[in-house]
């Protein structure tokens, strides 16, 4: 459990010198004023779009062979506004960490299905939120903190500064953190009847996982770990939504619980996960990160990578 991360003196040595540039100029640019933050953030992510060859690649790869059946200028398209996407995300990430709630207010859209939330906990049990990995998350994360505090669920930076202002950070919408690997952690969390997020739409590797549908790849790796949370007698499993609309502001909805689930049947139950993530992708893909190789173990060991 993290619910602090203190600050260290090592942290002023020049080994971190550059991040501290990077972090400064994050600092400024997130009081500035929201539209153009995200007038800036759309313009970085056309920088990235350009010269950051690899993940475009990715995120290519990614959309083609998720929709094979959209004609190709529009996933062209897709692709540019995910790197503007990309780009934006930065800026909220800013935006997420040091913005008063005050200014949080000011781009709240909606929230709407916490009555799930409270069904859970009414009757003695924790709730494991399903979020894909949206491009916003940080700042769909600070929103739904300032409504109803989760306990968030993550990988530990590997640059100690960045990890201080990152725990720091995130510590803003969530009571306290859990590192990916303690799943005792987690456990325990559902048993005090606290809500946890999860994101179970990567691809963590063949160990402990099932080959699901996603789209229209009919075998993508899918964790099982959503389903070792989800049969403690202790947990509802419900799943988020969230997009950012025109005007910048952002709509979040927890849908109701997943029935029946776990089912017993590992493959069919991933099935559904994927299908609730599908299902909030959907509201707005070009949000959604497709900058991850999501495809990258592949059923058969000597079948060639798809992002070469």
């Amino acid at each position: 459990m993290v619910s602090s991360s203190p600050f260290k003196a090592s942290f002023f040595g020049p080994r971190y010198w550059l991040t501290w540039i990077g972090v400064f100029f994050l600092y400024l640019i997130s009081w500035l004023p929201h539209k153009l933050q995200l007038a800036l953030g759309k313009l970085l992510g056309r920088l990235v779009h350009r010269f950051m060859k690899r993940r475009r690649h990715i995120a290519e790869v990614n959309i083609r062979l998720c929709f094979p059946d959209m004609p190709e200028h529009e996933q062209r398209e897709l692709v540019r506004k995910n790197m503007e996407n990309t780009g934006i995300a930065m800026m909220e990430t800013g935006m997420a960490w040091w913005w008063p709630n005050w200014r949080i207010n000011k781009v709240f859209g909606s929230v709407k299905g916490l009555e799930h939330f409270e069904k859970a906990q009414q009757s003695g049990k924790g709730v494991l939120l399903l979020v894909p990995h949206f491009l916003h998350l940080e700042m769909a994360s600070r929103i739904m903190g300032v409504k109803h505090q989760g306990i968030g669920f993550y990988r530990p930076h590997n640059n100690p500064l960045m990890e201080y202002f990152t725990t720091n950070g995130r510590l803003r919408s969530n009571e306290y953190l859990i590192g990916k690997k303690d799943v005792k952690g987690l456990l325990q969390a559902l048993k005090n009847k606290k809500v946890c997020y999860y994101l179970p739409d990567q691809d963590y590797g063949r160990n402990r996982c099932e080959f699901a549908p996603f789209y229209a790849v009919k075998e993508a790796a899918t964790t099982t770990g959503t389903l070792l949370f989800s049969s403690s007698r202790n947990c509802e499993t419900v799943s988020l939504t969230s997009r950012r609309d025109e005007k910048g502001r952002y709509h979040l909805e927890v849908l109701p619980a997943l029935e029946n689930f776990p089912s017993g049947d590992d493959l069919a139950d991933v099935t559904h996960v994927n299908q609730r993530m599908e299902q909030a992708i959907d509201l707005a893909p070009e949000q959604y990160m497709w900058l991850h190789r999501r495809f990258k173990t592949r059923p058969d060991k000597n079948a060639p990578s798809y992002y070469k």
